[in-house]
């Protein structure tokens, strides 16, 4: 199995990128069950889902696993390890970052489940600020992305929470 996988003008490879970072602290072990706290615009019910609600004060260097996919004018960059979010998106002709660039991953506790970062691009399916927008995702290199690069149609990415 390799770790990278290029067809035509379309590459993508996997490789750790290190990132300041504040850590979003463990989770309350007892469920939340938030009856009555409506969350913008959702019902704000997270059960059975655990809820964070601190992030640590100091920040450190994180190694994050990254999803590199580009082609001659495009770069996006993927963080699976916080919801599959396109992190950076490069123009390459002239190095411009298209959305945000986040220089630090520092959580705000808004999101439904707790932690949740600005910048880049989350995927936002049922409601905003999803609950899994700061979860690990399931991003088979191996297999999803070399796929649609080989196709040609690697302008979708599919994640799996």
């Amino acid at each position: 199995m390799s770790d990278a996988y290029t067809h035509k003008s379309v590459h993508c490879y996997e490789k750790r990128v290190s990132i300041p970072t504040y850590p979003a602290q463990e989770p309350d072990p007892n469920p939340m069950f938030l009856e009555k706290r409506v969350y913008q615009g959702s019902s704000g019910k997270v059960y059975p889902n655990p809820f964070t609600d601190r992030v640590s004060l100091t920040k450190e260097e994180k190694s994050w696993r990254a999803i590199f996919l580009e082609n001659e004018f495009v770069q996006l960059m993927i963080l699976p390890e916080i919801g599959g979010r396109i992190h950076t998106a490069t123009d390459k002709t002239n190095q411009y970052d298209f959305f945000y660039r986040q220089s630090v991953i520092k959580p705000a506790l808004v999101g439904l489940l707790g932690p949740w970062i600005s910048g880049g691009v989350e995927f936002n399916w049922p409601q905003h600020h999803r609950p899994s927008t700061y979860m690990p995702v399931t991003l088979p290199l191996s297999t999803t992305l070399k796929e649609a690069a080989r196709s040609g149609s690697a302008s979708t990415i599919p994640c799996c929470a």
